[in-house]
Formats: structure tokens, sequence, C-alpha cells
């Protein structure tokens, strides 16, 4: 079978599907009470992320589970282990290192990983528009340009080894109180396999939040997703998340995303049929850089030939602008 994607480093192994989505074995659990005082962190659709005391390193982590009513079904299960492995296996700065991955005393999955404190990008979006603001009046473009560098990163050591994240929203970028810049949520991953993704037949709830991660054949956040994972292409590869990071850049330099509404087939039709206004013709209060805007509308383009073709390209574009902001500012 023919690579969907290619390697921009050949050097560096696939992330495969057989050995990402392997079941557990039975046998594996933790029933020492090695974790306690657990705290809610996040409530998502599917799982749970709580702060709980690690007994045995005597440290603080973060715990994350799937709720309960889906805690024993089998495809949520393939795929919670698929992120706990896929962040696991793709060590790299900007991903969250997964220290265990184990079953509790009932038999249910969980993992835990490096707690930290921060903001999502989703958050900071929302207070920017909470106080009637873009968001990089307060962050300003140098330093969400920055941010951006180190996830397209990420992203750039994720393609090298045969995974595409599809699920690159503001929801799942963390930006932590020294620096921190972590891509989260490798659950909707695409890695490297001999045999087609088996994913369950689902109806597609047409009036279901946008914003949320879809799923069946639908993998991905409306808001975000390519032309290509609108279509459920199997052909989908790397550009795809370079499409859905210049959503997120999109977002970012106009305060909103590139097609707003809350209906989800509205949305997808968009995403498939309709080019957005350019960020310069939507920005009140300040000046959208030419540079910025160019780079944001190469990486949306709806034939992935006609993007930026790389996360490592689109790092060299941010990094040229970011230079270029030094120069002229001194």
């Amino acid at each position: 079978m023919a690579r969907l994607f290619p390697h921009p480093q050949d050097k560096y192994p696939d992330v495969h599907l057989e050995d990402t989505d392997l079941d557990l074995p039975d046998h594996v659990r933790n029933v020492d009470m090695r974790y306690t005082q657990f705290k809610t962190i996040a409530k998502g659709g599917k799982c749970l992320i709580q702060s709980c005391q690690d007994y045995h390193l005597s440290r603080v982590v973060a715990y994350k589970s799937l709720h309960k009513e889906i805690a024993d079904d089998p495809f949520e299960q393939k795929r919670f282990l698929r992120e706990a492995r896929v962040t696991a296996m793709l060590q790299h700065p900007n991903t969250i290192p997964i220290y265990e991955l184990s079953r509790d005393n009932r038999g249910h999955y969980f993992f835990t990983m490096k707690l930290v404190e921060g903001y999502t990008l989703r958050e900071v979006l929302d207070m920017a528009e909470e106080e009637g603001t873009q968001a990089v009046d307060g962050y300003g473009f140098h330093r969400m340009v920055t941010i951006l560098i180190q996830v397209a990163n990420a992203l750039d050591y994720a393609h090298s080894h045969g995974v595409v994240h599809r699920d690159i929203k503001p929801a799942n970028i963390l930006m932590g109180p020294f620096g921190e810049v972590l891509l989260l949520d490798w659950g909707l991953a695409k890695v490297w396999s001999e045999k087609p993704e088996e994913i369950p037949e689902m109806p597609l709830l047409t009036n279901s939040d946008p914003s949320l991660t879809a799923q069946g054949k639908l993998q991905g956040t409306a808001h975000y997703m390519s032309p290509e994972q609108v279509e459920g292409a199997d052909s989908l590869d790397h550009r795809s998340d370079v499409y859905s990071m210049g959503a997120v850049l999109y977002e970012t330099l106009t305060g909103r995303t590139t097609f707003p509404g809350d209906k989800l087939n509205e949305i997808l039709h968009q995403v498939k049929n309709v080019d957005p206004p350019s960020p310069s013709e939507l920005s009140t209060g300040h000046d959208i850089p030419a540079q910025l805007e160019e780079i944001c509308m190469r990486c949306i383009k709806k034939d992935p030939d006609r993007r930026i073709q790389s996360a490592r390209q689109l790092v060299s574009a941010l990094r040229s602008w970011r230079l270029r902001w030094a120069a002229e500012t001194g």
C-alpha cells in the first residue's frame, strides 16, 4: 500500500495503528491506591480530567479517564488508548509527557500526564470576545505567532512520524505560566496502517454544537476542519493540519472563525464551497500585517496542493514574519 503522506524526514519511524490501538491486557490494573486527592479540572464530551496526588512520586499529576457511560465502549476505548500512546510516542517539547497508562480497580482505562496550569487559546479568545477586543490586542501579534510556531513545530515532528492530528483547534492549545505551549488531545490522530481505519457509522447530527469534536465518519471540529476532512477522504494527509492551523490563525487575527454560525450542516457546506473574507476585511481597531494575512489565506486554500505544503514551511513563514517585525520595531 502506498503511503498516504510523505515523510519530511525518512529517518524517523512511523507510528503504527497496530501499536497505538492495541488492547491493554486485563491484568494491567492500578489497585494500590497510588493516586489520591482527586479534584476535577475539566469535563469534555467524552473524558474527565482531574488533578491528583501521585503517592509513589510525591507529586501532583493530571489523571484522564473516559466518562462512566462510555468507559466500556470498545471504539471509545481504542481512541482513548490511541491518544495516550500517540502522545507518549511523540516525545517533543510541545507535547505533554505521559506517565502511566493503566486500568483502575473497576477495569476502566486511565492515563496520567504532566499537570500544566494555564489557559487554552480558546479561553484567551473567549476572554477577548467578552472584553470586546481581539485576542491579539492583549497578546500581541508577536506573542501569538510565537505560540503558533511552537504548535506547528509539534505538528512537524508528528508528521515526520506519519501522524496527522486531525483536531487542531484553540481548545487543544494549552499555554502555561512559564512559557509552555502544548498541543493536546491526539485521540483523533490518523496514524500509519496497512489497513483502512474502521470507524463506526453514526448519524450526522446537523443541530449539534459545531465547536465540539464530531463523531463517526466526521472526524474533527467543524470550524477548523479542512474540506477533505468534511468529505471524509481516505487520502487525507498532513496538509489537513496545515489548513486547521490557518483556521486558528484566522481566528486570532479577526476574533471570529472562518465561517461563523451554530448550524453544523451550514458550516460544513461553507468549508467545502465558500471562501472566507480576508482578515483585513474584518479587522476593527488595528491593521492586520499583510504577510501574516497572506500566510493565513495560503493555509486555508480549498485545494491542498495550493496550500503551504508542510508544518515546517509554515514555521519558516511565521518565523520570517517575526524576524521582519523585530527589525521594523527595533
